[in-house]
């Protein structure tokens, strides 16, 4: 096992992979800006360092910063979370030629999957089912590019290969917009991504986002651990996701994963990661991989029962997965609210003073959070300061205890979403289940003509 491990993150992640050190017994490393002195997993660890300002550039995203922290501090592994630098792959690099461990997939893997259209290569080769497309980067070609979109059938969608969060992208109806739309996402990708390669997909008009989480070690072994839903999105932000997902039966589901496991195999794969998929009309499309854990990654242990955090530090300490296939049960349904500090209305972040907190409690509520009565919510980073998660029997009984754990919960001093939740978790279409991505972006749009 990993002697001592670096958490190379802040907020609710951060205290999450403490916990799983510390139940392994491995000694921890909390890094921190300046502004994040006083976050409960600084408090915590066995050792903290500060390694910059408050800005990220200067400090979480800062290479040379992390990996100084991990050598004054003797640490042996170094576990990056999610966002940050957590799929860089020249990041987990440097770890590794540092003389780390780095606690997640190796860097070819993650340059392959952060490449859009070497992904979907790759996934094709490995059986995963796919978005039609151009296979491949689009040339200067334009009579070929014109037969690309002929073939695969108007609306069509140009994405940038090195994009990600709902960047990059552009919805082309017909010919005579094609080719200058071509070219202006190709600029925004160079100028955003500093890579100007763009593919082109069918566009899919009313698609629920599927995800398939999975384990693998470095014996060859690899596992699925069901789907998560994760439809109900703002500007591709994720708000609500649920597991398992609402009318995917059993049969699909065990496909659709054992496609997923297998792929794992072929690109040897190491670690936790989440194949993304767009889910239309009983069809899965393969859009990317996440080489990370994921942040509603607590739905899916709770229907399996797997930690998947202790899975990453055993995993990256070279030791087999703990479980086989046959080992996965999925058992009732869980929710999981993201709690953002921003006006429900308007969504403009609210930093501030936290002046009185209570967290729900109650059968089958999970609170994962970072903050406490007097904490201050800094202006410079992400606005999530945590999650609430339910477990039931049923998708019902998950959604009233959620219900429940939302009015329970109090969060003075700042703004906060939970109203939105709560309106949300009262809404007829949500409640049916199998809401596609627009759904909620709609709902917002019809709620402001009202005003």
């Amino acid at each position: 096992m990993l002697d001592k491990v670096l958490i190379a993150n802040r907020g609710e992640i951060a205290l999450r992979i403490l916990r799983a050190c510390k139940e392994l017994g491995i000694r921890s490393v909390a890094l921190h800006s300046e502004a994040d002195r006083n976050l409960k997993h600084v408090r915590l660890a066995d050792e903290s360092v500060c390694i910059g300002p408050a800005s990220s550039l200067e400090s979480y995203l800062s290479i040379p910063a992390v990996i100084s922290a991990a050598e004054v501090t003797d640490s042996v592994g170094i576990h990056p979370g999610y966002g940050f630098l957590s799929e860089n792959a020249d990041f987990a690099e440097r770890v590794e030629e540092s003389g780390f461990v780095f606690i997640g997939p190796k860097a070819e893997t993650i340059r392959i999957m952060g490449d859009k259209v070497q992904a979907i290569k790759a996934m094709k080769a490995a059986g995963v089912p796919t978005v039609p497309g151009s296979d491949g980067a689009l040339d200067e070609d334009d009579e070929k590019n014109i037969a690309h979109a002929h073939r695969i059938g108007y609306p069509i969608i140009l994405k940038a290969s090195g994009g990600g969060g709902g960047r990059g992208m552009r919805v082309v109806h017909s010919d005579a917009t094609l080719l200058n739309s071509i070219s202006l996402t190709k600029a925004e990708a160079l100028a955003t991504f500093n890579n100007g390669m763009v593919y082109m997909e069918k566009f899919l008009g009313n698609p629920r986002h599927i995800e398939i989480q999975v384990l693998a070690d470095e014996h060859g072994h690899a596992i699925h651990l069901g789907e998560r839903d994760c439809s109900m999105q703002r500007r591709h932000q994720k708000v609500i996701e649920e597991a398992p997902a609402p009318g995917i039966s059993e049969e699909i589901r065990k496909e659709i994963g054992e496609r997923c496991a297998q792929a794992c195999v072929d690109i040897g794969y190491r670690g936790a990661g989440t194949f993304e998929f767009l889910y239309e009309d009983g069809e899965f499309y393969f859009i990317e991989m996440n080489t990370r854990v994921q942040v509603e990654h607590p739905v899916t242990e709770m229907i399996t029962g797997v930690d998947i955090v202790r899975e990453q530090l055993r995993i990256a300490s070279g030791m087999p997965l703990s479980y086989t296939q046959d080992d996965i049960v999925i058992n009732g349904h869980s929710m999981e609210c993201r709690i953002n500090a921003e006006d429900p209305n308007n969504f403009m972040p609210s930093p501030g003073t936290i002046t009185a907190y209570h967290a729900p409690g109650g059968p089958g509520v999970r609170v994962d959070t970072h903050i406490y009565n007097g904490y201050r919510v800094p202006p410079y980073y992400d606005s999530m300061i945590g999650k609430l998660i339910t477990h039931g029997e049923t998708r019902e009984v998950a959604m009233a205890r959620m219900r429940t754990a939302l009015g329970e919960m109090v969060i003075e001093g700042i703004k906060c979403n939970i109203p939105l939740q709560q309106e949300l978790f009262n809404d007829a279409g949500f409640q049916t289940g199998g809401v596609n991505i627009h759904y909620l972006e709609k709902k917002l749009e019809e709620k402001e003509k009202v005003k």
